[in-house]
């Protein structure tokens, strides 16, 4: 049985809507066209946040238990995981589709799921096509590991946010209010 999800559709929900689709429009639209640089970007972030979070951790344990290895090793580990990404940013994006497919496969199966229960409500259709789109997106990522990996993880998360974006402006179009 279908939930009546209209009710949901306040002003300040549409609103809402409205601005982060614009937002999630506007950053897709860069991951089209700058995919290289959103790709070295990408894995640039991780390497900075694998790195930070092992500084924290070798403080954890200085402050902590200093004489316990297992302690150092986790620190060690993010240092190590962080600098081989900042070094080698393109085999940081490879290992980061792989992150991607697995996502996209989830979120074709919550967006067809959503769809079909927002079916007949206004806008379900667009639900249905961006989790197709994201089915079709793990299959295009499968096809192209590892050998695209330096600008395919920016297109494919470029394309992924415009879409995204695009159904939220549709929605908050199209919902009626309460």
């Amino acid at each position: 049985m279908p939930v009546d999800y209209q009710i949901l559709m306040t002003p300040d929900l549409r609103r809402q809507l409205r601005v982060t689709g614009i937002v999630l429009t506007l950053i897709g639209l860069v991951g089209v066209l700058a995919p290289q640089l959103v790709s070295v970007t990408l894995s640039l972030l991780i390497a900075v946040l694998l790195i930070a979070a092992g500084v924290l951790f070798g403080w954890l344990a200085w402050q902590g238990y200093q004489r316990s290895g297992m302690g150092w090793l986790k620190a060690f580990a993010l240092v190590v995981a962080g600098l081989l990404i900042a070094f080698n940013p393109i085999a940081g994006a490879a290992a980061l589709v792989l992150l991607l497919i697995v996502y996209f496969l989830f979120d074709a199966f919550a967006s067809i799921g959503l769809a079909l229960q927002w079916r007949p409500l206004p806008g379900w259709g667009w639900l249905m096509v961006n989790g197709l789109l994201s089915a079709l997106l793990a299959v295009l990522l499968i096809g192209g590991w590892p050998f695209q990996a330096d600008w395919i993880l920016g297109l494919i998360v470029g394309i992924s946010l415009l879409f995204d974006g695009l159904v939220l402006l549709v929605l908050s179009w199209v919902a009626r209010e309460v």
